[in-house]
């Protein structure tokens, strides 16, 4: 597998360095390889060395007097591979240093096969004491950047560590049965039936949970439409917007569409799934018609309604908002490698032009729903306190989120990263007076 060890660390220095998402990186380089077993290998390498980035780049810059990762960055990029192969993804000794050796070949670097030997058999005889010092730095061993680490510490004191945590862990893979081709009972006995670990959710209404991450296209009964990939915490939005038949609905930052597909699952709406990226829009409506939905949809910018919107007001606005996503970095580790700290202003910025953009298109008596994906107060309860501050007709209803989901906050409820195994996610609903 040294090919695929090479082709990851080069997908890897452009994460990195060239700041390509995760998947895009993933995307680029898989279809290289016919094999399913080595598109699962170079899946784990990219989403570990990602997720562990920080910690093995900073013990390298130990080991080494030399630093490579800038005269050779994407041989540093394999070293931290070689180190999330034996301490991470616990491969054998032999293969996992072997391997990595002979992807420096691949890599058409032979004059540094032997410095990355020498490397990670360095780190086996000392990993007890270099495993030591990673414990005894809260950075090194949660693997996060120091601004996001303050951060949380200033938001959520008494739940920083277990928050680190969450992220570090491995989640759950959950579907969302589409109820107009079948139901979760049926879903989960077809899936059990074909030799997966799968369970309904305790209590999400539609949600099937896959024990093992696998890919979904080859399961039973992806290509009829019958479910798609989405996290517990995306799949209340229905019920926070309290849908029934007939209702016009805006779906203001829609792609790639989940949420749109899941409210057309459950409704007859006349619905309006806007987003201002037309290529993801574009992947919304292959994935509405793979389900058997449709739906209006429209590019624009839903900052500027006067550009897109025909005047008639909605009786429902979902408005999952932009955000510093801190709250899925467990599904999407590269996030810690991209975001800066100045994101968090500029992302709270433009959620309250969004806010103020929408609310005149929603009707009197009508709902507006506002999601994140962030567990930033800054993007979220003080982000819809502001709003509400400054909006007279604008009135929260606090009582409209189950009260088992998250925890209360001053506008809103918080779910933390792993909390009921889903991702950490803010919702708010607000109601325009008549």
């Amino acid at each position: 597998m040294s090919d695929v060890r090479a082709l990851a660390a080069q997908a890897l220095d452009q994460v990195v360095r060239g700041g390509v998402s995760l998947r895009a990186a993933f995307a680029q380089v898989a279809p290289r390889l016919a094999d399913s077993r080595d598109r699962a290998f170079l899946s784990a390498l990219l989403h570990e060395g990602a997720r562990w980035w920080l910690r093995y780049d900073a013990l390298i810059g130990r080991l080494l007097q030399k630093p490579l990762h800038r005269r050779e960055p994407v041989v540093h990029a394999l070293l931290v591979l070689g180190l999330v192969q034996l301490a991470v993804l616990a491969l054998p000794e032999y293969a996992a240093v072997a391997g990595t050796v002979e992807a420096t070949r691949a890599l058409k670097r032979p004059q540094l096969a032997g410095l990355v030997n020498a490397l990670l058999r360095r780190f086996l005889r000392e990993r007890v004491a270099l495993e030591a010092v990673i414990g005894s730095d809260r950075l090194l061993s949660s693997s996060h950047p120091a601004w996001l680490v303050q951060q949380l510490a200033r938001d959520w004191p008494d739940d920083v560590d277990a928050i680190l945590a969450a992220n570090n862990a491995p989640a759950a893979l959950v579907l969302r049965a589409n109820r107009r081709r079948t139901t979760p009972a049926a879903l989960t006995e077809r899936l059990v039936g074909a030799g997966h670990a799968a369970s309904m959710h305790g209590w999400l209404a539609d949600a099937v949970v896959l024990e093992d991450s696998t890919d979904v296209t080859h399961l039973p009964g992806y290509a009829q439409g019958e479910f798609s990939v989405q996290d517990g915490a995306a799949q209340l939005m229905p019920d926070l917007l309290d849908l029934h038949d007939g209702l016009r609905v805006l779906d203001a930052c829609a792609a790639p569409g989940g949420k749109t597909a899941h409210c057309l699952e459950r409704h007859a709406l006349d619905l309006l799934a806007l987003d201002r990226d037309s290529q993801r829009l574009a992947q919304a409506r292959e994935n509405l018609t793979r389900l058997g939905l449709r739906a209006e949809m429209n590019t624009g910018d839903a900052t500027q309604p006067s550009v897109w919107w025909d005047r008639r007001l909605f009786d429902r606005i979902l408005l999952d908002a932009p955000c510093s996503a801190t709250g899925v970095i467990r599904r999407q580790p590269d996030i810690r490698l991209h975001r800066r700290s100045g994101d968090i202003e500029r992302s709270a910025a433009e959620q309250a032009q969004l806010l103020d953009a929408l609310w005149p298109l929603l009707r009197p008596g009508g709902r507006l729903v506002y999601a994140t994906c962030s567990v930033l107060p800054r993007e979220n309860a003080a982000q819809v306190g502001a709003f509400l501050a400054r909006t007279s007709d604008a009135q929260l209803n606090h009582d409209a989120v189950p009260a088992r989901f998250g925890r209360a906050v001053a506008t809103g409820r918080q779910n933390l990263p792993g909390v009921d195994g889903m991702d950490g996610f803010f919702y708010a609903v607000v109601e325009k007076a008549n």
